[in-house]
């Protein structure tokens, strides 16, 4: 397997990254190529601090980076020569599978979708986040690349996550909800019924309505949701977990009697620690492109690095893209079947 990574994208980069490819590297025998798309020097010298050197690391030199305050769009026009532009290149050009980001996440989506197109039946890209739920986990999409959605757009977010939950995380004829403001099908907005019409009519494993609680009370395999309300449910959420662990560290360590007690229940708090820590989901999917994109975490550690790559050679393995085309022909098909 061949992958890029955007070795300037990131809060921590190029530190983060670097040692995230490290740890890939050393664990996954599966990847035969790993590209670094960077500034060469500060690239071999993170290399140099890890005293770590591997036959399969190739460098792209690149002389730009996308800064965060930079405009999606401008930064993929006029800095050509960023990693993430040269990463995308790769992947375009046959040198690469999958781009791995944890930089700036419009400049990914744009120049994914610019660069490598849309694939067959596509109309826009989504991202895909994975959500720990109390017993398993939820497919979300979209979180965030595609704020004005269509319901033909939902539509097609429906059958790609579907062909995720199924073929990434093994289950067999995935439920689908559609986020709302209550169960029934008359609830919502004019976008909400209209998509939910076309999901009811479809083949798909459609479940309806569902609100915020269902998303831990009742969970579904697949959260349907436009990219705003996706992406302020996912930052949402993520806020309010890191503030109740906070909260909950600081009371259990307030007397010695606590502090016992977190003590012997140490392994139950590891088990829901690791269960709900972004590091080990990795990163997000673009799904849509003509192409692998994972977006990482801005603020990703070396280790949510190295889970990143793994989510891209897990793409690559399950075909994703090609089922996702197969799939979408499928109930295309079926839809004019049915309409005739």
């Amino acid at each position: 397997m061949k992958i890029v990574l955007d070795a300037m994208g990131g809060d921590h980069a190029p530190a983060n990254t670097i040692a995230g490819a490290v740890l890939a590297l050393k664990e996954y025998s599966k990847v035969s190529r790993l590209i670094l798309t960077g500034d060469e020097p500060l690239l071999r010298a993170e290399l140099a601090k890890l005293n770590y050197s591997d036959p399969r690391i190739e460098i792209v030199h690149t002389t730009q980076v996308v800064a965060m305050e930079d405009q999606a769009i401008d930064a993929v026009r006029r800095k050509k020569d960023s990693s993430i532009s040269r990463a995308v290149d790769l992947v375009k050009n046959g040198d690469a599978e999958a781009v791995v980001s944890a930089g700036h996440t419009g400049a990914a989506v744009a120049a994914t979708t610019i660069k490598l197109r849309m694939l067959e039946g596509i109309e826009r890209p989504g991202i895909a986040s994975y959500i720990p739920t109390e017993k398993s986990t939820c497919v979300l999409m979209d979180a965030g690349a595609n704020v004005d959605a269509r319901p033909e757009h939902m539509f097609q977010y429906a059958v790609m996550a579907s062909v995720l939950a199924e073929y990434v995380l093994g289950y067999k004829n995935p439920t689908i909800g559609l986020m709302s403001i209550g169960g029934e099908d008359v609830k919502g907005s004019e976008f909400t019924k209209e998509t939910f019409k076309l999901l009811k009519n479809s083949s798909l494993n459609f479940r309806g309505n569902i609100e915020g609680h269902d998303l831990f009370e009742n969970p579904v395999d697949v959260v349907l949701c436009d990219g705003f309300t996706g992406n302020v449910v996912l930052k949402t959420i993520e806020a309010t977990a890191s503030t109740v662990f906070r909260a909950l560290k600081r009371e259990l360590l307030k007397t010695p009697i606590r502090k016992l007690g977190t003590w012997l229940a140490r392994g139950a708090f590891r088990a829901v620690r690791a269960r709900t820590n972004y590091e080990n989901y990795g990163g997000c999917p673009l799904l849509g492109v003509n192409g692998i994109c994972i977006i990482a975490h801005g603020s990703s550690s070396p280790l949510a690095i190295k889970n990143a790559i793994r989510v891209a050679t897990e793409f690559i393995e399950q075909r994703i893209n090609p089922r996702i085309v197969e799939a979408l022909r499928d109930y295309n098909a079926s839809r004019v079947k049915g309409s005739e």
